[in-house]
């Protein structure tokens, strides 16, 4: 970016944590109505920012600081308090029938050259951002197992340090923003010295950059495009897009495939809802990349009941198939291609060792009662809503997302991504009860070629 624009330096994640919240105040908050829920979700948005700091700071200066274990369980602490309250909003949406018009404080065109900046940006910061040793140790580690021929029994395997989903995304390294939260200490990652697989690594490199680029960008374009079909308020999807990109955390987290790849799907999910077959896609490929979006699958399945739903598990199947002959062809061995299997399908006991983020500190066996109420939440939704429209679908996805947080092994409450775009769809969405499958949905061609088949054996 120097090279581009004369002296320009990115901003500190801590300063942009301010200035980002002064903006989303003046250009969301609706001073005319102090306390409409509208307000009351923005400062609830607002608060994720200190916790991923907390976290921030804390891995910046691992081994450097004496309280950065401290700092780091009091910052998961704090995403779990804010995602808590957060996770109630959300299961309560469904209630609010009454949905004023609300429309941002700054027109239309105001916000597209506002989010079209911002994106022009982040993605500038993606380009020339540099992953660190550490920000390399995934790749590194898929490849040594790839190279050694390891089965999934190892406990240097991308299951036992990522969790469930498609091994590639975990082998893709994180491109960072190089600046610190504060200057406490010197990075504790160095620059990859040169090996024989440093021409690989490059590769993966410029692979993670171009995927978080196009992930961030349909992330954009799908709410902008589900507010203007499905909401027919274009003012409602260009400010929700906005709002994500003026959050600390996508500027934070902008350069992670793992991240941003999935959030992408869940919005073009809801965007295709109205194709049950192309909506079935997009969640079977989000399933098969990151596993936690299977358990979207009562809720999804439940809204296309009445019309829809065999198209709709068609086109997860057929992801699912996809992925796993993707796996098949590109596997060195019949115990490599089972093991990534199972890390793909997350068949494996829920672990109770080597765990992150706050179970690092909190005892590991308090996952299995929070993981039945997950297990129970997502079967709940194939009964509850009784009547399910896109209102219910967009708010009780970002539920499920934001809910697998709290079980996630490693790294649960980061993931802000998964559920953040749906989150600010539902706080600047209309009322809309009359979007249901039944009455938005055509019927598959099939049932239309078996009407016309009886109708002229009728005639």
């Amino acid at each position: 970016m120097p090279e581009i624009l004369f002296h320009y330096e990115r901003v500190n994640p801590t300063s942009w944590a301010y200035l980002s919240g002064l903006l989303t105040l003046a250009l969301y908050f609706k001073f005319n109505r102090i306390w409409s829920v509208r307000n009351i979700d923005l400062f609830l948005v607002i608060l994720l920012a200190p916790g991923l700091l907390l976290v921030q700071w804390a891995r910046e200066n691992a081994g450097v600081q004496a309280a950065a274990t401290e700092i780091e369980y009091l910052g998961f602490f704090w995403l779990f308090s804010t995602g808590g309250v957060l996770l109630a909003r959300l299961l309560l949406d469904s209630a609010m029938v009454r949905r004023p018009l609300l429309e941002p404080n700054l027109n239309t065109p105001g916000l597209i050259f506002l989010g079209g900046s911002l994106l022009f940006f982040l993605m500038a910061n993606v380009v020339t951002g540099t992953p660190s040793a550490d920000d390399l140790s995934p790749a590194r580690r898929a490849e040594d197992v790839r190279a050694d021929g390891q089965g999934a029994g190892d406990p240097h395997d991308s299951f036992a340090s990522d969790g469930p989903g498609f091994w590639f995304v975990y082998s893709l390294p994180r491109i960072v923003i190089r600046q610190q939260v504060m200057s406490a200490g010197e990075p504790s990652g160095k620059e990859t010295p040169a090996d024989p697989r440093q021409r690989e690594l490059m590769i993966r490199q410029a692979t993670a950059r171009v995927m978080a680029i196009l992930a961030h960008v349909m992330i954009v374009l799908g709410m902008g495009v589900i507010g203007f079909r499905h909401f027919g308020n274009v003012s409602a999807g260009i400010g929700s897009a906005a709002l994500y990109l003026l959050l600390p955390y996508t500027a934070l987290w902008t350069g992670s495939v793992q991240h941003a790849l999935p959030a992408s799907l869940l919005v073009w999910a809801v965007v295709f809802y109205r194709h049950p077959l192309l909506a079935g896609m997009m969640i079977g490929l989000a399933s098969g990349t990151i596993y936690y979006p299977a358990f979207l699958l009562p809720l999804w399945c439940s809204f296309y009941w009445q019309r829809g739903v065999k198209r709709f598990l068609t086109g997860v199947v057929l992801m699912i198939a996809l992925l796993v002959a993707t796996m098949a062809f590109t596997a060195t061995s019949t115990e490599h291609f089972f093991a990534h299997l199972l890390q793909m399908f997350g068949l494996r006991l829920p672990q109770t060792t080597d765990l992150g983020g706050i179970w690092k500190t909190w005892s590991p066996y308090y996952r299995l009662p929070i993981l039945a109420t997950f297990v129970a939440l997502s079967i709940s939704f194939a009964i509850w809503p009784s009547q399910k429209n896109l209102a219910t679908l967009i708010s009780c996805t970002a539920a499920m997302m934001l809910a697998a947080q709290f079980w996630h092994p490693y790294d649960g409450g980061v993931y802000i991504a998964w559920y953040v775009p749906l989150l600010l769809l539902t706080i600047f969405r209309p009322n809309l009860e009359d979007r249901e499958a039944a009455t938005k949905l055509t019927e598959g061609w099939w049932k239309v070629r078996q009407r016309t088949r009886k109708t002229a054996a009728s005639s």
